[in-house]
Formats: C-alpha cells, sequence, structure tokens
C-alpha cells in the first residue's frame, strides 16, 4: 500500500436489491416490473421497469404513466439487509473475510481467495454460481484496485488488471462519484458545470488544485477517481478499549428490542472513537447467542460512521440474524460486541463557526432522549413522521426516538380526496356531541345528509361552543364505506375537523385547525 496503492478487491454486486428484496417480502412474480420510491422519486427498479421507460430520480406519476402496471414499494433499508443476509453467508462458504458494504453489495480482498480457486476469473464465476444455486437471485463479479473502482466493475462484470484502474477509471462519467452513502451530488454538479464529464478529467487536475477549490472532500474524491486509495495509507491502530461489549439478561430476540440496544451502544462506541480523535470505517458486529453459537458480520463504510450509521448498521444485522431466510440463531444474543476494524483520523469540531453551537445543541438533546429511553423505554420519546394518507390521522404515525423517520407510504403522491393537514392531530380522536339550533343532536342520514344545520359542538365533555359556519358532510376516502367527515368553524382562531360512523351515533374531533 506504498504510495497510497489500493488493496485489490472483488466486489459481487446484486444488480436492483432494493426491489429484488421487496418483490421476496411481498411475494411479488418476477415478470411484474416494480420500483422503490423515496421521497416520491424512483431510487431503484427493476430491468422489466426500465424496459418501459422507469429510470432513477424519475417521480412517480411519470414512472406510472410510463409503466402503469409497475409496482410500487417504499424504500426500507431494513428489509433490504434482512433478504441480503443470505447472500452474504452463501459467499462465505467459499471465502474469508466477506464484508457488506451495503445491503446489495459485498466486497472482500481478492489475492488469497484467487490463488486458492485457481485464479480471479474462476473465483468470479464460482460466487455467481454459488449465489445463484444457493439464494436463487443474479449477481454480478468486478476486481479491481480498491473498493470504488471494484464496485463499478462489477457493474460492468469487468476484471480490471492489476495497475490498469486508473485507465479503467478515466473514461468513466463524473457522476459515478455519487455512490451511495458518499453524498457527493453537490461536488459532481460542480464539476459537470466546470466542464469535468469524466474521473479522467478530474484526475488530471492536481492535488494542490482540488483541495484549493474544493476542499478535503474533493481530494477524497480526486484520489478515487485517479485510482488511488480514498484516504492516506497510514491508519491508527485502534486501541482496544474502544471495542463495546454487552450483555443481555434476557438474551435479544427481537428486532425493536435489538435496535434500541443499538442506539444505546452506538452512543457509547462514538464517545469512545471521538475521545481518541478516530472515526471507524469497518465495523464488527459480533454475537454469542445462549446456545453458545457465534455470529460475526464486517461492515465496510464508504465513509467514516457516525452514531446513526453504527446503530444502522447493527440494526440492519440483527434483521438478517433474526429474520432472514438461512442461518437463523436457535436462541437469542447474550453477547453483542461492536469492535472498530478499521479507524482513520476524525475530523475534529472547531467551536464558533456557524451552526456548531446548534449541532452541540442537537447532539446534547439526542443524548438526552436517547437517556430516558434508556430509563423508561424506547416507546418513552416519540417523534413525528409526516406519511401518506388523505385522513390527517392517516398522515402522522408516530416512531420511537433514533429509529429511521421513513414514510410507509409516499406522502406525496396523489391521494384523492385528501384533507388540508390541521395544525393539531390528536394520537386519540376526541369525543364530541353537536347539536342543532334546537338542541337536539346532529344525525347523519342514510344519504349521508345532516339531520339538521350544526349550531353547537360540544368537545370531550366541556361546555357547548357555538358553530360559526361548516361544511361537510362528505364521505371519507379510502377508510372503507359509511364513515363521514364534517368541518365546523367555531370562533375566528379555529375550527374542527369531525368523523362519524353512519353506524355510531358518536362524533369524534380528527384534528384541529388554527390561524
Amino acid at each position: 500500500m506504498s504510495g497510497g496503492a489500493p488493496v485489490r478487491m472483488l466486489v459481487l454486486w446484486c444488480p436492483d436489491w432494493p426491489v429484488v428484496a421487496a418483490c421476496a417480502a411481498e411475494s411479488v412474480p418476477p415478470d411484474q416490473p416494480a420500483a422503490v420510491f423515496s421521497g416520491n422519486r424512483v431510487i431503484a427498479c427493476s430491468a422489466l421497469a426500465r424496459a418501459d421507460g422507469v429510470r432513477r430520480g424519475m417521480r412517480r406519476r411519470d414512472a406510472q404513466s410510463r409503466c402503469p402496471e409497475l409496482v410500487v414499494f417504499g424504500a426500507e433499508p431494513e428489509r433490504d439487509a434482512r433478504f441480503f443476509e443470505s447472500v452474504a453467508v452463501a459467499v462465505e462458504e467459499l471465502v474469508v473475510g466477506v464484508e457488506v458494504v451495503r445491503p446489495g453489495i459485498v466486497a472482500m480482498p481478492v489475492t488469497g481467495a484467487a490463488g486458492y480457486f485457481g485464479g480471479e476469473a474462476r473465483l468470479a464465476e464460482l460466487l455467481v454460481d454459488q449465489v445463484a444455486a444457493h439464494v436463487g437471485v443474479e449477481c454480478q463479479v468486478g476486481v479491481a484496485d480498491g473498493l470504488f473502482a471494484a464496485t463499478l466493475a462489477a457493474h460492468r462484470s469487468a476484471l480490471v488488471e492489476p495497475g490498469g484502474t486508473a485507465e479503467f477509471l478515466a473514461p468513466l462519467d463524473i457522476r459515478v462519484l455519487d455512490q451511495p452513502g458518499a453524498e457527493r451530488a453537490e461536488l459532481v454538479d460542480l464539476l459537470r458545470r466546470l466542464g469535468l464529464r469524466t474521473l479522467g478529467a478530474f484526475a488530471a487536475l492536481t492535488t494542490r488544485e482540488v483541495l484549493s477549490r474544493f476542499g478535503a472532500d474533493g481530494e477524497i474524491a480526486h484520489r478515487l477517481a485517479s485510482g488511488r486509495s480514498e484516504r492516506p495509507p497510514v491508519r491508527r491502530r485502534p486501541p482496544p478499549e474502544l471495542t463495546v461489549t454487552k450483555e443481555f439478561d434476557p438474551p435479544l430476540d427481537r428486532v425493536d428490542v435489538a435496535a434500541f440496544m443499538a442506539k444505546t451502544m452506538a452512543a457509547g462506541f462514538q464517545a469512545g472513537m471521538a475521545a481518541w480523535g478516530l472515526a471507524c470505517t469497518r465495523l464488527g458486529v459480533h454475537a454469542v447467542t445462549a446456545n453458545g453459537e457465534e455470529m460475526s458480520r464486517i461492515w465496510r463504510c464508504a465513509e467514516p460512521l457516525d452514531a446513526h450509521g453504527v446503530a444502522d448498521r447493527v440494526r440492519w444485522q440483527f434483521e438478517g440474524w433474526l429474520k432472514g431466510t438461512t442461518g437463523r440463531p436457535t436462541a437469542g444474543v447474550v453477547r453483542l460486541r461492536l469492535v472498530p476494524e478499521e479507524t482513520v483520523e476524525g475530523r475534529s469540531l472547531q467551536l464558533g463557526l456557524m451552526g456548531t453551537e446548534q449541532q452541540l445543541a442537537d447532539e446534547r438533546a439526542a443524548q438526552a432522549m436517547v437517556h430516558v429511553q434508556g430509563l423508561l423505554g424506547p416507546e418513552a420519546v416519540l417523534t413525528p413522521v409526516l406519511d401518506g394518507g388523505r385522513g390527517p390521522a392517516e398522515r402522522v404515525r408516530l416512531v420511537p426516538w433514533g429509529d429511521r423517520r421513513v414514510p410507509a407510504r409516499l406522502p406525496e403522491a396523489r391521494w384523492d380526496g385528501r384533507l388540508p393537514m390541521p395544525a393539531t392531530v390528536f394520537p386519540e380522536p376526541l369525543p364530541a356531541r353537536v347539536f342543532d339550533a334546537a338542541g337536539a343532536e346532529v344525525r347523519i342520514t342514510e344519504r349521508y345528509q345532516l339531520s339538521g344545520p350544526p349550531a353547537a359542538v360540544a368537545v370531550d365533555g366541556g361546555a357547548a361552543r357555538p358553530v360559526r359556519g361548516w361544511s361537510g358532510p362528505w364521505q371519507a376516502r379510502g377508510r372503507g364505506t359509511g364513515q363521514v367527515r364534517l368541518q365546523v368553524v367555531l370562533d375566528s382562531t379555529s375550527a374542527l375537523l369531525l368523523v362519524r360512523a353512519l353506524d355510531n351515533p358518536k362524533w369524534t374531533v380528527e384534528g384541529e385547525y388554527g390561524w
């Protein structure tokens, strides 16, 4: 590795893995076009969907207009990791030292394994056959000097000759620098606007020019484009006390409990790394079950991990271990160990710069919330997630602090009949009574009409308040038949959204508007 020469790596890549995992989870047949969406945009799609014109980054409406029979899934990293564990296990049966980069990609140093199996081409062939036979999915293999180049080689099923990585990378589009987890979209956009359209053109710049114009992040990207390792070769050996170990009684046998414990362990792990001025780039997750089974997995990371990144990978790994299709343990986990297998110099925090105080305040608040959860349980601190749906109660979902705040349904999708979002949505609908001018309770007829104009509303046993204006009723869409909504204005500062079932004489308050 002198001079920054990267280790020769083999990468096994399963194309469109988020779609493959989603289809497997929902038993969608392979002849059905499908796509996974995040933020109402395509992040992965099947080959059949691409044949109909669906592309990454496309909006859902555009994708469905090109492919009306498209099966739509939401992004779920836990699902991707759970199904990918079987691929990692299959690869491990042939090769040791397997590292998961992310669900869909595993990497390993190639030199020793290639020598044992009779060459890189033979090893690649065996791995493709192994995954197809044991998991039933297609994969591609690439070999090159360094993880970045090997990943791009896997996308092209290429075996790059030793020393030929720079030549292989030179004609590739500069946009390949924006790999998942690297977050280089802004840098790539700037390079393109400057006329640097290929990796070779970017690599032709001097290191001094790159550092002065693009900073440290640009210098890392420049090293990759040049075919060198992404970081300087001299790395500090992690002190042994940075390993975090925790024992469990009773054993961990549920993913949600494991996810909660992962957050607390990740916070301690990251604090220890920061105290030594280090950041983790390869994380070892090692577990022992009550029956003595030992399970291990190495996660290689494109960028140094923060506490959330550590917790995510531990949670994903438990998804694979406890819910995977192969190699499930026969008992719960009694010991979990997090090991920094590789570290780099951490970035120092400079106090006083714009936004730094706010970041510190956010971190202190997050630590306080984790502490509360440690005392009272994961459900003690909840945060809202805006979800997809028509009614307000459908569009707000509470998740435990630290869990991924990912919508279960696409919020920006077309929801016919969707109502404006109230200022307040109650976790449990409040009981209400609606009266007409004569003091009789307002009913709903079989034709979804009011028995009389609403004149007053009493909420949760309180005093009746006069109604200054109202609209409705109308049938609630997407919630089954026999349910109607009614909006009433009570005064100059608030209005209520009421809902009632046709076969139930009770009104409830679904939300309150304020202005």
